[in-house]
């Protein structure tokens, strides 16, 4: 199984699990859903989500996504794995909480630890 990472909002993710997909707002206003290998989801979550709370990370079987996903560059020099339209929800195989401590920073859930140890 080959494993991509998305963050979002936990209201976010309850209400796609109720109509069956996920649409983030990038998809509105870049054309893609942003996700990340594991091994980026530290810098991900520090650039974009920092001191946010009631976040979710999703875990995403890529081979079921129904959309297209391209690897594109990104400002860093990375390829980063971009959803080319909704989500399929079947696709997400695990969703955990993810929020920073109380120190404002994220940590590598145990669960993101063993996807790399594979």
């Amino acid at each position: 199984m080959n494993t991509i990472l998305h963050i979002t909002k936990h209201q976010q993710w309850e209400e796609a699990k109720i109509i069956g997909r996920y649409r983030a707002d990038s998809l509105s206003s870049e054309g893609f859903i942003h996700c990340s290998k594991s091994t980026q989801i530290l810098k991900v979550a520090k650039r974009f989500f920092d001191n946010q709370k009631e976040l979710v990370l999703l875990f995403i079987d890529s081979d079921q996504v129904q959309a297209e996903i391209r690897y594109e560059p990104a400002e860093i020099g990375e390829l980063f794995p971009h959803v080319y339209g909704e989500l399929n929800i079947d696709a997400v195989y695990q969703a955990i909480d993810f929020e920073a401590g109380e120190d404002g920073l994220f940590e590598l859930p145990q669960e993101v630890i063993d996807l790399q140890l594979t």
